[in-house]
C-alpha cells in the first residue's frame, strides 16, 4: 500500500485551496488538495512540506492530520490510504507548479468541482462544517492527529 498526504489550506475568510491536475496527468483535469505521494524512510508531515514547496513554491508552517481514507483507483495496481492534514503556510501568494490551476473556495462551493473519488467523503464533511481545518490545527497546536476516525471506503467509489 502506498501512502499519500494532502494539505487542506485554509485561508483567513475559510477558503480551500484545491488543485485542479493537468491534462497529462492521470485523472486529468480532476480537482484535488495539493500533496502527493510520500517517499521511502520519509515521515508523513516531511512529504507533505516536501510536496508543499514542489507543487506551490510554499513553506508549510504547522499541520495537524484530520482524516484518513483507503482507496484503489481501477487504473492502479496498489491501494492507497490518503492522510488528510489541515495545513498553514508561510506564503499569502501561492504560485501553481504542478497544477492546471488553483482555486480558492468555500467549504459549501466544492461539491461543484470535479474532485477525485478518494476526496468525496472529505468534502462532505468539509462542505458541512462536520471538519474545520482551522479549528483542528488549532485545538492541535501543530500535533499530528491520531483520533480521526479511519474513513474507509472500497475500491468502488
Amino acid at each position: 500500500m502506498k501512502t499519500v498526504v494532502a494539505a487542506v489550506i485554509e485561508r483567513s475568510d475559510r477558503r480551500l485551496l484545491i488543485g485542479q491536475r493537468r491534462k497529462t496527468d492521470s485523472s486529468a483535469l480532476k480537482w484535488e488538495f495539493p500533496g502527493g505521494k510520500v517517499r521511502d524512510g520519509e515521515s508523513p508531515e516531511a512529504a507533505l512540506a516536501r510536496e508543499l514547496q514542489e507543487e506551490l513554491g510554499v513553506t508549510l508552517v504547522k499541520s495537524a492530520e484530520l482524516g484518513r481514507v483507503r482507496h484503489q483507483y481501477a487504473e492502479t495496481p496498489e491501494e492507497l490510504e490518503i492522510r488528510f492534514f489541515a495545513a498553514t503556510i508561510a506564503e499569502s501568494e501561492v504560485v501553481p507548479q504542478a497544477f492546471e490551476k488553483i482555486a480558492w473556495a468555500l467549504p459549501k462551493e466544492l461539491g461543484d468541482y470535479d474532485f477525485l473519488a478518494a476526496n468525496r467523503e472529505l468534502i462532505a464533511q468539509l462542505a458541512t462544517g462536520r471538519i474545520k481545518p482551522s479549528q483542528i490545527l488549532e485545538s492541535n497546536r501543530g500535533k499530528p492527529r491520531t483520533t480521526a476516525p479511519d474513513q474507509s471506503s472500497g475500491s468502488g467509489q
